[in-house]
């Protein structure tokens, strides 16, 4: 169950990075607002899984999710470019992720 918290927590911190962007500067009430909710979803949903998982697991779990989320997000939605080497290190942050899972018991 941690890990399907973590992993709607690294979810929900791809929506608030994406939703910050729109928010231009926190200057679009909508965008804040979303931006907030999730953020707060968010680092509640990984609090309550570290009450299982390792603080290391965790966190790197989290943040990856999120770091590879929105970068294909920045891809998809808004146009950033698709370079081998940002292709590259992508692939890497999921290889850690992978590995990382693996070697947690839980």
């Amino acid at each position: 169950m941690a890990w399907i918290l973590l992993i709607v927590a690294g979810f929900l911190e791809i929506v608030w990075a994406y939703t910050m962007k729109l928010s231009q500067g926190f200057s679009r009430p909508v965008a804040t607002v979303v931006t907030l909710i999730a953020m707060v979803v968010s680092f509640g949903l990984l609090s309550v899984s570290m009450k299982t998982l390792p603080l290391g697991t965790a966190y790197a779990a989290w943040t990856g999710i999120g770091a590879v989320g929105a970068f294909v997000v920045g891809v998809a939605a808004l146009g950033e470019p698709l370079t081998p080497a940002r292709f590259i290190a992508a692939g890497l942050i999921v290889s850690g992720l992978i590995l990382m899972k693996l070697a947690t018991s839980q």
